[in-house]
C-alpha cells in the first residue's frame, strides 16, 4: 500500500528546478532533501501491518472474552481515507491560468508586431538634424499644428491678453 500510495504522486523534480529563481534555490533544495526523506521512509514501511496474533492474547489475558471483544472491533473498525476536496480546485485554476497565459502570449505578438512596424518607421526615417517640418509632421503626424482649433499659435489671442 505505501508503494502505491507513493506511485501516485511523483514530481519531476528537474523541471521543478528549472522554474526556481536563484534567491530560492535554498529553499528548493531544503523540499527536495525532506520530499526524499519521507519517501524512502515511506518505501521502507510495509505494504500491509503486521497481522495480530489474537490466540498469542487469548492465552495471555486473564479476563475471558475482553480479547474476543477486541478482535471484533478491531475488524469492524474502518478508517476512511480523507476525502479530496482540493484537486478540483487547483485544476480549475490550472486550466484559468493556461487560459490567462495563453491569451498574454497572444496579446503580446500583436504588440511585439505593431513595435517592430514601429521600429522599422524609426529605422528608415530621415535623422532628425535633417528633418523639415513637413518631414516632422509626415512621420509624425501629432505634431503637425491644429491652426484651427489654435488659430494664433505661437501667440495668444487679443481677447485672452
Amino acid at each position: 500500500m505505501a508503494s502505491r500510495r507513493f506511485a501516485l504522486k511523483t514530481l519531476d523534480w528537474v523541471a521543478f528546478a528549472e522554474r526556481v529563481p536563484p534567491n530560492q534555490r535554498g529553499m528548493f533544495n531544503a523540499l527536495k532533501t525532506r520530499s526524499d526523506a519521507i519517501a524512502a521512509k515511506l518505501s521502507s514501511l510495509p505494504e500491509s501491518p503486521p497481522a495480530i496474533d489474537w490466540s498469542y492474547y487469548r492465552s495471555t489475558v486473564a479476563k475471558a472474552g475482553l480479547v474476543d471483544e477486541f478482535e471484533k472491533k478491531f475488524k469492524a473498525l474502518q478508517i476512511a481515507a480523507p476525502v479530496d476536496t482540493e484537486t478540483s480546485a487547483i485544476n480549475a485554476q490550472e486550466v484559468k491560468a493556461n487560459a490567462d497565459a495563453t491569451e498574454y502570449v497572444e496579446s503580446s505578438k500583436t504588440r511585439v508586431a505593431e513595435y517592430e512596424k514601429e521600429l522599422e518607421k524609426f529605422k528608415n526615417m530621415i535623422p532628425f538634424d535633417q528633418m523639415t517640418i513637413e518631414d516632422l509632421n509626415k512621420v509624425f503626424p501629432e505634431t503637425k499644428l491644429d491652426m484651427v482649433k489654435y488659430p494664433y499659435w505661437p501667440h495668444k489671442p487679443i481677447a485672452d491678453l
